[in-house]
């Protein structure tokens, strides 16, 4: 396998054995792929709490106080 194999990877790293240890990309790539991990997380607590029904502020900060 070489970079040819992996889409975002400019360099590959490898041990003595042929192992990937640690693969170097364009800064623009990592930001991007942080940036979707950041929306995928986001969207995952959205769904989550879907169909809960809101709180106004009140009532959101007498729950933080409970806790």
């Amino acid at each position: 396998m070489g970079v040819k194999d992996y889409p975002l990877a400019q360099e590959l790293i490898t041990d003595s054995q042929g192992q990937i240890l640690k693969v170097v990309i364009n800064f623009q790539d990592y930001e991007r792929i942080i940036e979707a991990i950041e929306d995928e997380g986001l969207y995952r607590a959205m769904m989550k709490v879907k169909d809960e029904t809101p709180l106004s502020i009140e009532e959101a900060l007498a729950e933080l106080e409970q806790q």
